[in-house]
């Protein structure tokens, strides 16, 4: 079989990045995530994927990340079997073959065309399973979606890639589009968008973040029937000890001081006709 040729620039091109990241992870001692399918598709692409800046270092940051969200999705379809799961700006993740969802779960990936055709050619089908071809913030691919079950969205590297009016839009079409149902992503804040230069995969990708998220407050805002279920810093998330002594050390400084403890962080938050106000305060 012939090696696939990729061609992708700027946001699209950090695709790469996170998947080698998590085929080093897989390939390592021992793993993180243990995304096996990640190494074997990586295996199949024609690129140097020395050149996305991902070392077997920075690996593991990126297989915690990837490792968190699959717990946070885990606990969602146990306690909802029959869900349907938005899986936003997918690019090249395997999750859906990670986790291995229910019958009941109706599963859609959703990415730009161009990274959708890709990940037909290099992904398995399966049942319950959907592909969906366009931008995470045009309103025609949800409106398309049935709304008969309680919805998981997760995004995971890419609400800060995201223009901040038309991802407000999205995340409030969600939540007033389903009865039920959460909303869960890694974020950066503000002053972690003006830092964005020293992230090595982004700068070498050429891409651009633009979003910040400085706390619940602002999310909150985007509609009345969200509340914060969970706010958590990245630097507080399990499995840190496993970093390089230099991002432990960078970890430990960062926490000390409230503008860069939540620098990066994992948002989760539910939709519902409780809202805000039902918002448990020692939660987020």
């Amino acid at each position: 079989m012939a090696a696939e040729k990729v061609r992708l620039a700027a946001e699209k091109a950090t695709l790469l990045a996170t998947l080698y990241g998590r085929a080093l992870d897989a390939r390592s001692p021992c793993p993180l995530l243990g995304d096996t399918l990640a190494a074997e598709t990586v295996g199949r692409i024609d690129h140097d994927f020395r050149r996305t800046g991902i070392t077997r270092r920075t690996a593991t940051a990126v297989a915690l990340r990837a490792r968190f969200l699959d717990g946070w999705a885990r606990e969602f379809l146990a306690r909802h079997p029959e869900a349907t799961v938005l899986h936003l700006g997918c690019g090249l993740d395997t999750r859906v073959h990670r986790l291995s969802p229910p019958p009941g779960v109706d599963w859609y990936d959703v990415d730009f065309p161009d990274v959708i055709e890709l990940r037909r050619r290099l992904f398995p089908d399966r049942p319950g399973y959907t592909m969906v071809g366009a931008s995470v913030t045009d309103p025609g691919w949800l409106a398309r979606i049935p709304r008969d079950k309680p919805v998981l969205a997760l995004a995971e590297g890419l609400v800060y890639y995201l223009d901040r009016d038309a991802g407000r839009a999205l995340l409030r079409r969600i939540a007033e589009g389903f009865a039920s149902g959460q909303i869960a992503f890694d974020a950066l804040s503000r002053l972690g968008i003006r830092l964005q230069k020293l992230n090595t995969p982004v700068r070498k990708a050429g891409a651009r973040m633009v979003w910040g998220i400085d706390g619940p407050a602002d999310l909150l805002s985007i509609s009345p029937r969200l509340r914060c279920v969970t706010a958590l810093s990245a630097f507080d998330m399990d499995g840190y000890e496993r970093l390089s002594m230099s991002a432990r050390v960078a970890a430990r400084v960062m926490k000390v001081f409230p503008s860069m403890k939540h620098l990066a962080a994992f948002y989760r938050l539910e939709s519902g006709p409780g809202g805000a106000g039902d918002r448990d305060p020692g939660a987020c």
